[in-house]
């Protein structure tokens, strides 16, 4: 074994060293990026996501599928320019399309 030198700070001492990485490490890697999909699954990117309104993942799917099968009519009717409006009337809650340009009913 070689003289260790004195006075060194702690970064000295370690320089260079590369710690071997473990299993433990690795399943712990592994874990947090799978957690980091799971939340920006449920919250979104932006942490501005439907998903925080409550809904579960099944009720969520439903709501998209919906609407994507609306946005496909539109389309094939010729609607491209619009906004979707909403609205609660009692315990429902109503999506409508809005052509823009023109004034909402």
């Amino acid at each position: 074994m070689g003289k260790i030198p004195k006075g060194l700070s702690d970064k000295d001492m370690l320089d260079g060293y590369v710690e071997e990485v473990t299993m433990e490490a690795r399943f712990m890697a592994a874990e947090a990026a799978e957690e980091k999909k799971r939340r920006e699954k449920i919250f979104g990117k932006k942490g501005n996501s439907l998903s925080m309104s409550g809904l579960d993942d099944e009720t969520l799917d439903k709501l998209g599928r919906k609407l994507l099968e609306l946005k496909m009519e539109l389309f094939r009717e010729g609607m491209k320019n619009y906004t979707l409006k909403v609205k609660r009337e009692g315990w429902d809650i109503i999506i409508t399309p809005v052509v823009k340009g023109k004034p909402a009913k």
